[in-house]
């Protein structure tokens, strides 16, 4: 990734041995860092995330939907915390649904628990009436409620 919009990307005075790229000047990371939409920023908030959730550093991990060629998706559970990942791997906007009940992740509902709490997602992403969807390359990480953790 370039470093700013300078000359030669910021990397350098000196004529770089590699081309710099036309688009220098909007993808680095200076400007990438005052736009809280950016990729650097995402891919910052998953790191964050990776390093402080339960589920996400010691979880089992769970595959989902094996049989999706465009969406990869798994849960990580860790004692009463699942989160579940889903990954748009395609150029074209997906849906995947997932089944929780015979994994015991979710109430006995074949859909994604309506307590979904949104930890972080792509721009685009979203979860309704148990299916979320997911932009071009897009990204969706939520923590889904237990049975024995409710009230």
């Amino acid at each position: 990734m370039q470093w700013s919009s300078a000359a030669n990307a910021g990397f350098s005075d000196a004529k770089p041995w590699l081309p710099v790229p036309p688009s220098y000047k909007t993808h680095n990371v200076e400007h990438e860092t005052k736009d809280p939409n950016s990729v650097l920023n995402l891919y910052k908030k998953v790191l964050a995330l990776r390093h402080t959730n339960p589920a996400l550093l010691e979880g089992d991990y769970i595959a989902l939907n094996e049989d999706d060629p465009n969406v990869m998706s798994y849960a990580r559970s860790y004692k009463n915390e699942t989160v579940i990942v889903a990954l748009n791997m395609s150029a074209a906007p997906q849906k995947a649904t997932f089944d929780l009940s015979d994994k015991r992740l979710s109430s006995g509902s074949s859909a994604i628990d309506p307590t979904l709490k949104i930890l972080v997602s792509s721009k685009g992403a979203s979860a309704q009436g148990g299916a979320v969807t997911l932009e071009p390359y897009g990204l969706f990480i939520a923590e889904v409620s237990r049975p024995e953790s409710r009230q």
